[in-house]
Order: C-alpha cells, then sequence, then structure tokens
C-alpha cells in the first residue's frame, strides 16, 4: 500500500525531495541549499528558522509527487523533477554564531559545490546578507534582478560590511555582475546615496510606480533575450498585508500576482543560473504560517516556470543521456 504521506508526516526536505547530505555525490539538476542565517540583520531575529519553515509549508504541494497542476493554465509543473528524482535537498550550511566571514565561507563552497555538480541552486534564506556570499560562488558574468522594497546598497561604514543593507553594493561591484536590476523600491528609510550610487553606477532601480507602468512583461524584457540571470527575492517586495513575517515589510508592495508574473516572464525569457528567497522571519508569522506558506509557494512556482521552458527540457534530455553513459 503506497504511503499517504501527508505534510506533517517525516522529515520535510523541500518537495519531499531525496536528501544529499554529500555535495560530490550530488546527481541531480535542481539542489536547494539552506542558509539559516540571520545576524546580518540589525533590527530582530528570527529569519534563521525560515529554511525549515519553507521547507515544512512546500510539503503542501507534494501530493502524488507527480508535480502540481495549476487550475488556470490547466498544466502540471515539475512533473519531471520530481517523479524523476531531479531535485535534491541538500540540507543547510553550517553556522558559524558570531563569526559572519566564517559562515560566509561556508555559504560560497555550498554553492560551488553545487556548481561544480552542474545542478541548479535554489537558495532558502536567511536574512537578504547571504546574497553576497551565495553570488560569489558564480564564475560565469551574470545579470542580476532583485526584487525588494529596499536597495540593500548600505555604505560601508562604522564597521558594518556584511549586514542585510549591505549585499547589492558588493555585488555591483563584482567582476562577474553585468548588471543590477532592483526592483519594487520604495521604502522611505533610504538615504539619497542608497538610490542615486546605485543609478549612477549604470544600474536600474525600478521604483512601484514604474513597475506598475511596465508590467511583468516590461521587467523581463529590460534585458537582452536569453541573458543568463541570477534572481534574489526578498519577501518584503510583496505589499506588507501580505507578508506577517518579515521584520522589514513596506506599504505599497507588489502582489502575489505581480511577483509570481514578473518570475513567470523572466522565466520565459531569460536563462536562470540560480536564485534565493530571503527574510521570512516564521517567529512573527501568524499561527497558520502564511508568510512562510507564500514563500514556499513563490519559490515551488517560479521553479516550475524555469522547468517548463524549451532550454530547460534540453538540459532534462541531456542528463538522461549522461546517465545512460554511466549505467
Amino acid at each position: 500500500m503506497p504511503r499517504v504521506n501527508r505534510p506533517y508526516v517525516g522529515i520535510p526536505s523541500f518537495l519531499r525531495a531525496r536528501i544529499c547530505e554529500d555535495l560530490s555525490m550530488l546527481e541531480a539538476a535542481i539542489a536547494v541549499l539552506g542558509v539559516p542565517f540571520d545576524e546580518g540583520s540589525p533590527f530582530m531575529p528570527g529569519s534563521r528558522l525560515a529554511p525549515r519553515a519553507l521547507r515544512e509549508h512546500s510539503l503542501r504541494f507534494y501530493g502524488s509527487g507527480q508535480g502540481y497542476y495549476d487550475p488556470e493554465t490547466r498544466r502540471e509543473y515539475l512533473v519531471e523533477e520530481m517523479s524523476q528524482g531531479l531535485i535534491a535537498d541538500v540540507g543547510d550550511v553550517d553556522i558559524h554564531p558570531a563569526n559572519a566571514p566564517r559562515t560566509f565561507e561556508n555559504i560560497t563552497a555550498m554553492v560551488r559545490g553545487i556548481l561544480d555538480r552542474g545542478a541548479l541552486p535554489v537558495v532558502l534564506g536567511g536574512d537578504h546578507s547571504i546574497t553576497y556570499p551565495v553570488f560569489r560562488a558564480f564564475d560565469e558574468k551574470l545579470h542580476v534582478i532583485h526584487f525588494d522594497a529596499h536597495t540593500d546598497y548600505a555604505p560601508f561604514e562604522n564597521d558594518l560590511t556584511i549586514t542585510n543593507s549591505h549585499a547589492f553594493r558588493h555585488i555591483a561591484g563584482m567582476d562577474n555582475t553585468l548588471s543590477l536590476t532592483q526592483v519594487g523600491i520604495r521604502s522611505l528609510r533610504h538615504s539619497p546615496a542608497q538610490v542615486e550610487e546605485v543609478i549612477a553606477g549604470g544600474n536600474r532601480v525600478i521604483p512601484m510606480g514604474e513597475f506598475r507602468r511596465i508590467g511583468a512583461e516590461g521587467i523581463a524584457a529590460l534585458l537582452p533575450a536569453n541573458s543568463r540571470v541570477y534572481v534574489s527575492i526578498d519577501v518584503d517586495a510583496m505589499d506588507m498585508s501580505l507578508v506577517p513575517g518579515c521584520v522589514s515589510a513596506e506599504p505599497n508592495g507588489m502582489s502575489y500576482v505581480e511577483l509570481r508574473d514578473s518570475l513567470k516572464a523572466i522565466a520565459e525569457r531569460h536563462d536562470i543560473a540560480g536564485f534565493d528567497f530571503v527574510e521570512v522571519n516564521p517567529p512573527l508569522d501568524v499561527g497558520t504560517g502564511v508568510t512562510a506558506y507564500l514563500g514556499a509557494l513563490t519559490v515551488v512556482e517560479f521553479l516550475g516556470h524555469i522547468c517548463a521552458q524549451p532550454r530547460w527540457a534540453a538540459r532534462r534530455l541531456r542528463l538522461r543521456g549522461d546517465a545512460d553513459l554511466s549505467s
């Protein structure tokens, strides 16, 4: 008799994917990595618990293990990935409390290990400081699209350089960053320099007014078609009414549909090199865990749209061919 596998049963790997504890043995197209780190958050802790919460809520999409079905499009997504074991959960980065540089080294090493095995890294934070050590693991040149209420472009001063307000100042200055596009920016807690310096560096800041004028397709069209892109998603890109479990939520944010459609348009137009989802804070969330649920849903749908593209289907075929050759 097959297992019922209710969401509250078993060990919560992401989408009940098999767990890989040794990256040298990773054989998957997609590797989900947790980064339970929140020492980059200068206000309130708690996002260290998000990777576990996101995994738990992802189990609600598991169903029969044959992918997930969207009644609106009348399509199933992630069928091959889930049924053929193409997703692996590689666990969490080892965290060194009160030693953020050492933790960041571990983050970079694990992401590099995923890339060395040819898998797509899907990273569950944690606060937004983690995007910097994640991105520096990539050797190839990439465009970066960043969804957030804030630019996270604070100046390096007062011995503060690796908080969740600094990640994209680091990334904008890296040799492998082709461009930085920041979408949903709206917080009144920016200094002028935190916005103007991004733009002066040749990058894009898309506030909510402009976002609503150009829409999801307009965001995707900001880059040449088929660009290699890294995407970073802060849950506070969405309106604060949707994300009670977020320390830095702001009003006038995106609806779920606006963010979902933007990610779908990016997946259709571009080649995604990896992505992260950050800043869910489970201790602040309401009893049903709606913010963690919304986060898991966002990750699952974005992954579904990435894997629905012809370029990904070709990658699956190559993986099958490699598996046949090795058997």
